[in-house]
């Protein structure tokens, strides 16, 4: 499948199984995305209902993934609970090809968890060197909060939130 064969509409958000955590665990990405591997992570810990990790399929192919919670975060940041964190990668095949396809996979995310968990307002962080990313969540209607070094290798991290609804 093709970048250019996948319809937006078609796009959803299911309950990870085994079969999609295994694959996401050979997932490698070219340099200097690199940062985003999945090779070798622990499928069970993929599995864990704490992590929140969920498929993004187009029929029963599994293109992506989102995650709601802390699999979002970064050491080196003070998260609170104002936002509900939100992650994610597109299969490493697919990346690289234009914002569209990035843009409806975080789009069909955020929908789902709007209906799932109907936060105040989602947060992601993401990597400053990728510009690609940060376009994205952009477009999208996040806005920069913060920037901060990671504890792990300080590579730079910038933090975006979209505000849902008014905070009471």
């Amino acid at each position: 499948m093709r970048h250019d064969d996948i319809d937006a509409a078609a796009i959803r958000i299911a309950p990870l199984t085994r079969e999609h955590a295994e694959d996401l665990a050979t997932w490698r990405y070219d340099p200097p995305y690199a940062v985003y591997d999945l090779a070798g992570a622990d499928p069970d810990e993929l599995l864990d209902p704490a992590l929140g990790f969920h498929a993004v399929l187009v029929g029963e192919r599994l293109i992506g993934f989102r995650s709601f919670g802390p699999d979002g975060q970064v050491p080196g940041w003070d998260y609170d609970d104002t936002a509900l964190d939100t992650g994610g990668g597109i299969r490493p095949s697919l990346t690289g090809q234009g914002v569209g396809l990035g843009r409806a996979v975080i789009a069909a995310g955020l929908d789902f968890g709007r209906t799932t968990f109907a936060p105040a307002a989602f947060r992601v962080t993401v990597a400053s060197f990728n510009a690609r990313a940060r376009r994205t969540v952009e477009s999208l209607g996040f806005e920069q909060v913060g920037s901060f070094a990671a504890l792990r290798d300080g590579r730079m991290f910038d933090v975006l939130v979209r505000v849902e609804r008014p905070q009471t």
